[in-house]
């Protein structure tokens, strides 16, 4: 279950309450694209639309070997597979909370593309440098404790 597209940047803007998993809805193209390496996160959103998830801005490029396809469709949006349970579970947490759903990572079960994703609260910036500094202190002890041995 290799990792086809990371959001990495998400662990640094947001902190993580609670993740999930839901399968993407893609054309024959965009799947042999993404499996093929050609998809991009970053700055991709999840909204709720008529009652189901769409996945936006996420960047799947043409699989050229496929042949022509629309311009525009490289950007489209892209729905999301998930039992309604977890559905309104995200809808009610969304509604009740100033919290947000974002894209982890692209993977593949079996044959199947699945997207990782995260209900998550968005850090302030004092908390970024606060998380920053926690992880260079922890790099310094480590490395210290090895010159120790």
């Amino acid at each position: 279950m290799p990792d086809l597209a990371v959001n990495r940047k998400a662990s640094h803007d947001f902190e993580f309450l609670q993740t999930f998993e839901g399968g993407l809805a893609l054309l024959g193209p965009e799947v042999k694209s993404v499996k093929a390496g050609n998809a991009n996160l970053k700055g991709a959103f999840i909204t709720i639309q008529r009652g189901e998830l769409y996945l936006k801005h996420a960047h799947i490029g043409h699989y050229a070997p496929s042949g022509p396809q629309e311009k525009d469709e490289t950007q489209r949006d892209r729905k999301i597979l998930v039992h309604k349970k977890e559905l309104n579970l995200l809808r009610g947490k969304l509604e009740a909370e100033r919290l947000t759903i974002v894209p982890l990572s692209l993977y593949t079960a079996k044959s199947l593309v699945k997207l990782k994703f995260a209900l998550a609260r968005g850090k302030k910036q004092h908390e970024k440098r606060d998380a920053i500094k926690a992880r260079d202190v922890a790099r310094d002890v480590s490395r210290f404790s090895e010159y120790d041995t």
